[in-house]
């Protein structure tokens, strides 16, 4: 069998590296000091990985319901939302 020469990372890790690029491109752009393009070009950047994280969690909640009831996922409820005070907290 062959090996991999470079891993890929997993889902969670790919997600958590998104989130944390996500965060440090909204914080660099907060503070005000880019240019117009500079700014536009780390917008499409924040957009594309909103997208990117947004589709590694609607792929672990389909994981979860398939774990949850591999014979009948569209049946599984949503998770519950988090209470205001939780929503803030990691």
């Amino acid at each position: 069998m062959a090996k991999k020469t470079a891993a890929e990372p997993s889902p969670v890790a790919d997600f958590e590296q998104s989130l944390d690029q996500l965060e440090q491109l909204v914080e660099k752009m907060e503070h005000g000091e880019m240019s117009l393009e500079e700014s536009l070009g780390a917008y499409e950047r924040g957009v594309a990985l909103y997208r990117r994280c947004q589709q590694a969690l609607e792929q672990a909640e389909l994981r979860v319901r398939l774990l949850t009831d591999p014979d009948a996922p569209d049946k599984a409820m949503p998770f519950p939302a988090l209470p205001d005070a939780a929503q803030g907290e990691r």
